[in-house]
Parts: structure tokens; sequence; C-alpha cells
């Protein structure tokens, strides 16, 4: 089997039915004895998949994808958890690819290319030629990026064909769903992501303890679309594992609860789930059919002051105060431009901020001002004092929630990543593949 040590098991069972355990018709007794060595983390680089050869160069250029999206900031240890991790995800890359050439789906090179250049547009601000030179500086290669995006286009047309038309929903379905979301209006409904790692009772511990690792990368600063992107077994990694806004109901039962107790930006996990754990990201919140006042439009002015170099702590704070009593007098942004002026600091205005895009400690504090007043001074010795002044705002529409065939796709959508990772299980179950 390919395996560096081989567990050894008697289990005895009754006369008639085989005996149920927590592992269904696997019975692991709880006195295993191994033998040989056992060190689930020591692994070979390469792998042959069905007769597709995953080489050496494949991991490492994929690998640093990864650690440029942390900037580096990855011990030797985790790297090496890592590479174990891209490899799994490689495999079932191969497979998705393959199962597309069996069932003689063809991706063309024009349609990779073209998603190449989108997202080095999107993701990266960046022309092809210089998403190319950027790949190459970090140690990765465009025909890597190009590895995986055949890889998704790949699996979506596997599932577009095998999946998908079996996917069922009545419009009575919709319909039910959208009456309670409008019972359920002024509740809260939530904008996740999560990344999946499939699981077995056979690797789960080494699984989970990935999962972990991966969070503390997140907390460090890691970027949770990049990791979804590379790690993630679900369908909706090829979108940063975003599952879009949804009421909790619409999530299984293991993950409700967690979900439940994250504020914007927190993550929680591992959670063992159905075939695997799972890892989410509360991305945003928001009540159901209300208008969310951070959608306001807001027109502002921010007035700022810059410190000398080597101006002391005290003298700052008291320059600030003086700053920040002068801006109160300021009646309104008419006049706020002489007062700036008076005090030797600078203004810029700005009619189209989205209150959202505001930093969260400033958020509620601008869309709790009257137009003409100024939020509390905010900022350090280093970068100076600035305050913002309320000089108009738009108010958001009440969201009229989904329509009736974004309801219906969303649904689907649900449904189609079940089945996709039963069936990404089937094909692992029945590949040939060869560690070397």
């Amino acid at each position: 089997m390919g395996m560096a040590a081989v567990v050894l098991a008697v289990a005895a069972q009754a006369q008639g039915a085989p005996e149920q355990t927590p592992q269904g018709a696997i019975v692991v007794p709880n006195d295993v004895q191994i033998f040989g060595k056992n060190d689930p983390n020591n692994r070979r680089a390469t792998a042959i998949v069905n007769g597709d050869i995953i080489t050496g160069t494949d991991v490492d250029q994929r690998l640093a994808l990864i650690l440029a999206a942390n900037e580096g900031k990855i011990g030797d240890e985790e790297k090496e958890r890592l590479r174990l991790q891209v490899l799994r995800n490689l495999i079932d890359e191969t497979l998705q690819i393959q199962e597309a050439k069996a069932q003689d789906l063809k991706v063309d090179e024009d349609e990779i290319e073209q998603t190449y250049a989108r997202v080095a547009s999107q993701n990266f601000r960046q022309d092809i030629k210089a998403m190319d030179a950027y790949l190459v500086k970090i140690g990765s290669s465009p025909a890597s990026l190009k590895r995986q995006i055949r890889g998704e286009l790949s699996w979506q047309r596997v599932l577009r064909r095998n999946v998908q038309p079996f996917i069922n929903v009545s419009e009575t379905e919709v319909r039910e769903m959208m009456d309670r979301m409008k019972a359920a209006k002024g509740t809260e409904e939530y904008r996740i992501g999560e990344i999946f790692l499939g699981a077995t009772s056979e690797n789960s511990a080494t699984v989970e303890a990935n999962a972990k690792k991966i969070i503390e990368q997140l907390q460090q600063g890691g970027s949770f679309v990049a990791y979804a992107r590379q790690y993630s077994q679900a369908s909706t990694a090829a979108v940063g594992g975003d599952l879009g806004w949804i009421r909790l109901a619409q999530l299984p039962g293991e993950l409700q609860q967690a979900a439940a107790s994250l504020s914007t930006g927190q993550l929680v996990g591992p959670i063992p789930t159905s075939g695997g754990f799972s890892i989410l990201y509360l991305i945003d919140k928001r009540q159901v059919l209300t208008a969310d006042p951070r959608d306001a439009l807001l027109s502002l002015k921010q007035v700022s002051i810059d410190f000398a170099p080597g101006t002391t702590e005290a003298d700052a704070t008291k320059r600030a105060g003086e700053f920040a009593t002068a801006m109160k007098a300021a009646r309104g942004c008419g006049a706020v431009d002489a007062v700036a002026a008076s005090v030797g600091a600078q203004v810029v205005a700005n009619d189209q901020v989205r209150a959202r895009d505001l930093p969260g400690p400033l958020q509620d504090s601008i869309l709790a001002l009257s137009l003409g007043e100024t939020s509390p001074p905010f900022g350090s010795i280093k970068e100076g004092v600035r305050v913002l002044m309320l000089c108009g705002r738009d108010d958001p529409k009440v969201d009229s929630g989904p329509s009736f065939d974004q309801m219906m796709s969303q649904i689907e959508d649900d449904r189609v990543n079940k089945r996709a990772q039963a069936y990404l299980r089937d094909l692992r179950r029945d590949a040939v593949i060869d560690y070397n």
C-alpha cells in the first residue's frame, strides 16, 4: 500500500451481524500495536497519480504562491506542513483534470489564457508580462498558475455535466425560502468565507493539525482568499472560499453555532464536519431585508496636522488638543478651510466615501455625526493627527433581498457543492497513487 508502517488488528466478532463501531465496518481495537516507524508528517515530495507525474518543482512553485501571499513570514516547520498540503491539493487537481479528459470535456488554451489575464488584472493589478515576471521572481511560474486555472475550469465542466443536471430545486422550495426570509426581516445574515479540508478516519488527526496551522498563519496576517484558493476542497475555493450572503439556518448544524459567535473579521475552527474540517471567517454581517447604514455614501473633509521630527509626546498631545478645540469651533464644511488654515492644518475632500470602507472603529462614530460635525481626533506622532468632518450623506435604500432566480441559484450551488465533495472523495478512493 506504499505506507511506512503496517497496523495489525485482530477483531473478534459475535455470530450474526458484524460488530458496530464508530468507524463503521472498519474495526480498530483500543490496544493498537504499530510495527515499524510511523511518521505521518514524513512524505516524499512527488507522486504519480494514475500515471500523471507531480514533480517536486510543481510543489515548490505552488508553495511559492502561498509564501508570497504571507510575505515569507512562515517558519521552516510550517513550510513542510504546507508542502504536504500543497501536494494533496495537486493530487486532487490532477484527479479533476483527469476526470474531465475521461469525460472528453476539453478546456481550450484560449480560455485559460483569458482567465490568467483576468486574474492578473483583477487580483494583482498587473498586465500579463508583469504578472509573468512577478511569478518568476517569487519562485513560481505562469505554468503553475495556469495549471491551477485548468484544474478549476475542468472541474467546473465535470460538475456541469455530471452533477448540476441532477440537482432539482422546485419553485415551491424557492418560494418557501423567500417567505422565510421575509418573515425573518430584521434578523441578521452573514457573509462567510470557508476553507474546507476533507478528512477520513485514517488521516483526521493530521488534517486537523494542518487546519490549526492554517489558522495560525491567517491570524498572523495571511490572506484568507489565498489560503482558500490553495487549500479548500469545496467548490467555493475558486472564489476564495466566499459563501456569499447567507442566514445561519442555511449552514450545516455543526457550523451554525460557531458562525453565530463571530464578529466581523474573526476566524473560528477547525470545526469537525461531515467529511472533514471547516475554518470559517466572517467577512461581514447585515440585517435581512433592511437597509445597512454602512452602505451610506458620505461626503467628507479630512483635516490633518503633522508633527515635526523630534516632537515629544507631551507637545504632540498639547497641539492635538488645540487642534481638536479649533475643529469643534468650525461651523460646517463651508468654514472649515479657514479654521484649518489658522492652525496650519491641511484639508482634503472626498464626496464618494462608502461608510463600510472606513476602518471599523471609525464607522460608528462617523455614522453618528450630524452635518458639519467632526469625528474625534485620531492618528499618531509619526503619522500626524486628523479629524473627519461630515459634509453630506446619502442613505442606502432598503434591500429587497435576492430575486427568485438568485435564490434558486444559491440553493442549487449549495447542493452542487455537497455532491462535488462526494464526487472528489470517490475519485480519491479509486485512484492509483505512487509516492516516489
